[in-house]
C-alpha cells in the first residue's frame, strides 16, 4: 500500500524517487513530495542533527539569508504588530530582526524553546524559516499555525521548492536526513486554497500566505 499524504491525507500517492538511503512519494492531489514514515529519523537522531547548527543573530550572513523572508513580510506589516517565530532553532535570529523593527515576538521550537503555551495565543504574523521541510505532519502543523493568525494575518514560510522530477533527483536539499516534506508552487497553491488564504511567492524559497478579514 502507498503511504497517505501527510499534507492533505489523500491516499492517492505514487512512488516519485529513490536514492541510496530513502524513498520519496508524491501526492497526486496536492503535489507534496514526502518521505514515508519508515525512512524518518527518530527524535534523538533528529536532535543530533539540529545541535550541529551554528546560527546566530551576530552572523551577518545568516541575517542576509533570513532577509529574503524578513524584507517582503515586514513591508506588509503595520507598525507594532506582533508575531511568532515557529521553529526558531538553537539560535533564534529572525525574531530578533523583527523585534529590532518594532514587532514584539514569541518563539517556539519543539527542541530548543518548547513552551507550548505560545501556541495558544493569537498573532498578526507567523514565520517558519527552513521548517516546513522538517514537518512529519505538515497538514496538521500548518493548519494549526493558520488558526493562530488574527484576521488579516500573514504566514511567512521559507523552504526550497520542488521544480521538476529531474531536478529533484540531483537536488542537494534531499540529502539532509531531517528533510522529509518538499513543497512546490502547486502544493502551496493547494494549501492556500484549503486554508482560504491568498498566496504570494516573493522569492524562490519564500512564500507568504495571507488570511482575509
Amino acid at each position: 500500500m502507498m503511504p497517505t499524504c501527510p499534507l492533505c491525507a489523500s491516499a492517492d500517492t505514487a512512488h516519485y524517487h529513490r536514492d541510496a538511503r530513502r524513498e520519496y512519494h508524491c501526492c497526486r492531489r496536492c503535489a507534496l513530495v514526502f518521505v514515508p514514515p519508515a525512512f524518518r529519523l527518530g527524535p534523538e537522531e533528529e536532535r543530533a542533527v539540529y545541535d550541529r547548527h551554528e546560527n546566530s543573530p551576530d552572523d551577518p550572513g545568516y541575517r542576509r539569508f533570513l532577509s529574503r523572508l524578513f524584507d517582503p513580510l515586514q513591508a506588509r506589516l503595520a507598525r507594532g504588530t506582533s508575531g511568532l517565530d515557529f521553529g526558531a532553532g538553537p539560535g533564534p535570529t529572525l525574531s530578533v530582526m523583527f523585534e529590532e523593527a518594532g514587532h514584539p515576538m514569541a518563539i517556539y521550537d519543539p527542541f530548543f524553546a518548547p513552551d507550548a503555551s505560545v501556541l495558544e495565543g493569537e498573532y498578526d504574523f507567523i514565520t517558519a524559516t527552513e521548517v516546513a521541510e522538517h514537518l512529519f505532519a505538515p497538514g496538521e502543523e500548518l493548519t494549526r499555525l493558520a488558526g493562530l493568525l488574527r484576521p488579516g494575518g500573514w504566514l511567512g514560510l521559507m523552504t526550497k521548492r520542488v521544480t521538476d522530477h529531474a531536478a529533484f533527483a540531483r537536488w542537494h536539499y534531499i540529502l539532509d536526513p531531517t528533510h522529509v516534506s518538499f513543497f512546490s508552487e502547486a502544493t502551496f497553491r493547494w494549501l492556500a486554497e484549503s486554508l482560504s488564504m491568498s498566496v504570494e511567492f516573493p522569492a524562490a524559497d519564500v512564500v507568504l500566505l495571507h488570511k482575509g478579514g
